[in-house]
């Protein structure tokens, strides 16, 4: 059974920062694309950011730049979201995902994606 399971969400205080985890299972994820997305109430899932299989090639969103840091562990096949400077809009649940197979450029699009967590709260409070 492959599992994406994600960890370290928590209420904060803006300014504040949180470190994210997502550990697979089942299979190895090592050559797949990994990737972070979030949906905030009322919203629809908006991608964070995406790290490719070697590490080499990231994407991130505008919205997070300069505050959010991608990495991967491929030997602990494990995906990570560094997330500083936290404000009251990046309140959301956040989603782990994993591509298989893609060459080139990192997709934003949530249909790309072949597997997904389960998603763990972030709240940030003013």
């Amino acid at each position: 059974q492959v599992q994406l399971v994600e960890s370290g969400g928590a209420l904060v205080q803006a300014g504040g920062s949180l470190r994210l985890s997502c550990a697979g299972s089942g299979r190895t994820f090592s050559r797949a694309v990994m990737a972070w997305f979030r949906q905030a109430p009322g919203k629809e899932r908006e991608f964070v950011s995406a790290i490719a299989w070697s590490g080499g090639n990231t994407d991130i969103a505008d919205s997070v730049k300069g505050r959010f840091t991608i990495s991967r562990d491929n030997a602990k096949n494990a995906v990570y979201l560094q997330m500083n400077t936290l404000k009251p809009e990046d309140t959301a649940v956040y989603y782990c995902a994993a591509e298989i197979g893609r060459v080139g450029t990192l997709s934003r699009e949530k249909r790309s994606y072949d597997y997904w967590g389960q998603g763990t709260q972030v709240i940030v409070s003013s």
